[in-house]
């Protein structure tokens, strides 16, 4: 359960809102109520006027308003206060529905405002012990009241704080899931894409030489049986091949446990297994190797594969090339590889450097840090030259 669901749930033991403030009026005005009277009854014979227990009315109806007008009512409730100790014998604790408001006042941020409310009080005790009066709040123990409500002032500040630092966790919780749910999104777009450009990659290729392969098989058929044949047999590798390759990229999509591919994951140590099986189609392929060859990493690997892969399949698509030179270069940080052809300078068959192809590999080598050129070659034809980091 996420963070700010728990915390909007209702606690059940708790009245909401209003009726809340009005519970708690009410109880304050019963209990002081209550209150006063065991003081009357038990105390010297006295009976409390009228106009107090208006007072004391008042002093508990404000609180129903303490949440909406915090300052207001510690006011109200201060001055009934000072209003009616002076003329209540007995008096009763009717200083606790000040004490209640003044809590409110700092719990809700106006620490200013219940500091010089606590400053009046003080000066009022102050000023009416030097009066001598016993029936008002400034007797020997209206003294104790200063230290409670600088102690109340002190508790709702602390409660501010508190507050504010949960709200805080709250929206930074709230931030951090929100942040998650992007990355995920975001993850799930990119695997997407990879999931794209695999299949493009993969049918582009073996669909490009099953064509050729048909074709080729289609003309000799009668004059060239055994190139017919040997066409044929392309054909049944390529569509093997894709089939294989294509169960392994949407294997990620589904749900069920399967085996895992036995054949080997693409990458460059397969590049003569690719390259073959474009000479069978008729199109004369070198390859060559600088510096010393080795294991890279996955995806760099994958990628340089993919995109010599595209690029090969580009020249039996676009050109009329009859050959290609294949060059891979092992450096000290990164491989660069390139695929060039023969094809006629000009004949509108090469493929243009704003393709889906050329964009795929290009999407492929900045995906690793590196960059991709494409584009007719100094003595003609097409020539794709990508650099990826390790």
């Amino acid at each position: 359960m996420r963070l700010a669901d728990r915390d909007a749930r209702p606690v059940p033991w708790l009245p909401a809102g209003r009726t809340a403030d009005a519970a708690l009026a009410g109880g304050a005005f019963a209990v002081l109520a209550a209150m006063t009277l065991v003081s009357i009854h038990t105390g010297p014979p006295s009976r409390m006027p009228l106009y107090s227990w208006a007072l004391l009315v008042v002093a508990c109806g404000a609180l129903y308003f303490r949440r909406s007008h915090p300052v207001a009512v510690a006011a109200v409730t201060l001055a009934a206060c000072a209003v009616y100790y002076p003329v209540t014998e007995p008096d009763g604790p009717a200083v606790l529905t000040f004490v209640v408001a003044l809590y409110t006042a700092a719990a809700e941020g106006h620490l200013t405002a219940a500091v010089v409310l606590v400053g009046i009080a003080v000066a009022g005790t102050v000023a009416g012990d030097r009066r001598d009066d016993v029936n008002h709040l400034a007797d020997a123990a209206g003294f104790l009241l200063i230290g409670w409500f600088v102690a109340v002032v002190a508790i709702g500040g602390v409660v501010r704080n508190r507050r504010a630092y949960l709200r805080e966790a709250q929206e930074r919780a709230r931030v951090a899931e929100r942040g998650r749910e992007a990355e995920a999104r975001r993850r799930a777009i990119e695997e997407r894409l990879r999931i794209a450009r695999e299949l493009h990659d993969v049918l582009g290729h073996n669909i490009s030489l099953i064509n050729v392969q048909a074709t080729a098989a289609l003309h000799g058929l009668r004059r060239e049986p055994q190139r017919a044949e040997d066409a044929l047999t392309a054909i049944k590798q390529a569509s093997k091949d894709v089939l294989r390759e294509m169960r392994a990229t949407l294997g990620v999509l589904r749900q069920v446990d399967e085996a895992a591919p036995v054949a080997p994951a693409p990458g460059l140590a397969r590049l003569e297994e690719l390259t073959g099986g474009l000479a069978a189609a008729g199109l004369k392929i070198r390859t060559e190797v600088e510096g010393e060859p080795r294991p890279l990493p996955a995806e760099a690997d994958l990628a340089a594969y993919r995109i010599v892969q595209e690029a090969l399949t580009n020249v039996t698509r676009h050109s009329g090339a009859t050959s290609a030179v294949v060059r891979v270069r092992y450096g000290a940080e990164d491989v660069v590889v390139s695929v060039e052809d023969d094809g006629t300078p000009g004949s509108g068959t090469t493929p243009s450097a704003g393709g889906s192809g050329i964009r795929g590999m290009r999407d492929r080598a900045e995906a690793l840090g590196g960059g991709l050129d494409a584009g007719p070659g100094p003595d003609g034809g097409f020539t794709v030259r990508a650099r990826l980091p390790l």
